[in-house]
């Protein structure tokens, strides 16, 4: 397509903040860049900032509510003062500045989390949601179900939703022998599962919890590797958990370029959110390591992963311990599925992700 000027607005941006939509953000940036169109970045300064003059950052309190007044307030005025082809905005909090300047822009929405879990305390956030939502000229989201989640809790019609999926790096990929030496560096003997992301109450980590203590009755040597960070509200749980439980591995944050190496490590790849899943990365991450997975049967995940995961009813430990126990004693159960996985992994390169934001964006040309 012809080149473009374009704006986006994201509340973060990796590497300077870590998770999910930070990291979609800065990479679809990138891959724009790549592209030739003249991109702007409009976020906020969490930690180390950016070399990029193309990356534009503010300083604003480091504070769950505190940051909202200048990021709202500044970007506006930038935004009023800057005209563009294409405003693209990250997620309802990222739009706050697009929202006051009332200029067209397009949002991608990553799930529909306060309205299925009550994982945020920032007042008027499902307002908020709503307002992004019917203000934006076109919404992305990750997959066809999360486009119906949209559409029936923040009241907007499907014709207004694009499916554009979340890419994964060129450098998910098997790395088996160096795997080997972080089980060696870690002291770790026997079958491995591993549990990496966000550590928030829906995403079943206790329920991965008990489900180990449960399978590691028949499989003694069973180890269990928890890597994220809590959320704020789950910071006291977790230290319990640590203290209850000295044989799993909690790692805290796992740096990306380290994640390759985890993966490669694990026989299998456990996730058991019970809500709020537009997506789902990390199972596409693992398979795309070699790595089987096993994870909860949300829309999401079904839709994303199709036949390459085993589906787990969620809250349920018992039924997730009998399918962690049967990957491990037949783990050609997994594998044939890793094998099979090539052709749906394709679908979530970062190139193939940014053509359909490309073809987004053409529809918004005037």
């Amino acid at each position: 397509m012809d080149k473009l000027k374009i704006c986006h607005v994201s509340l973060a941006v990796f590497p300077d903040h870590k998770d999910g939509s930070a990291n979609f953000e800065r990479s679809i940036y990138d891959e724009l860049k790549s592209r030739g169109h003249d991109i702007t970045l409009l976020t906020v300064k969490w930690s180390e900032g950016f070399q990029d003059p193309h990356i534009h950052t503010i300083d604003v309190p480091n504070s769950r509510f505190l940051w909202v007044p200048k990021y709202s307030s500044y970007y506006r005025k930038f935004l009023k003062t800057h005209d563009f082809d294409i405003i693209h905005a990250n997620g309802a909090r990222g739009a706050l500045p697009v929202i006051l300047a009332k200029k067209p822009y397009v949002t991608h929405i990553h799930d529909v989390g306060p309205f299925q879990a009550s994982f945020s305390a920032i007042p008027g956030l499902k307002w908020l949601e709503k307002k992004n939502a019917q203000s934006a000229s076109k919404i992305m989201c990750g997959a066809q179900s999360a486009r119906k989640e949209i559409s029936h809790y923040m009241d907007v019609n499907l014709d207004k939703i694009e499916v554009v999926s979340v890419g994964i790096g060129s450098e998910f990929k098997p790395v088996p022998k160096k795997g080997k030496e972080l089980k060696e560096k870690l002291g770790i003997q026997g079958p491995v599962m591993f549990y990496v992301g966000r550590i928030a109450f829906y995403k079943g980590v206790k329920d991965i919890i008990q489900a180990y203590k449960i399978a590691k009755k028949e499989i003694p040597d069973l180890k269990c590797v928890i890597g994220g960070k809590p959320t704020l509200k789950m910071e006291a749980t977790v230290e319990q958990w640590k203290h209850d439980n000295p044989d799993i591995l909690f790692t805290g944050i796992i740096p990306v370029e380290e994640l390759p190496m985890y993966y490669s490590m694990s026989d299998m790849f456990v996730t058991y959110s019970y809500a709020s899943e537009g997506f789902g990365i990390t199972p596409v991450e693992s398979l795309s390591c070699g790595t089987p997975v096993i994870c909860s049967n949300l829309s999401a995940y079904k839709e994303v992963l199709q036949d390459q995961a085993v589906f787990v009813e969620p809250k349920n430990p018992q039924l997730l311990a009998e399918r962690i126990v049967e990957q491990v004693k037949n783990p050609e159960i997994g594998l044939e599925k890793v094998r099979t996985a090539g052709p749906l992994l394709q679908n979530y390169s970062w190139e193939e992700v940014v053509n359909r934001i490309e073809s987004v964006y053409a529809t918004q040309l005037r």
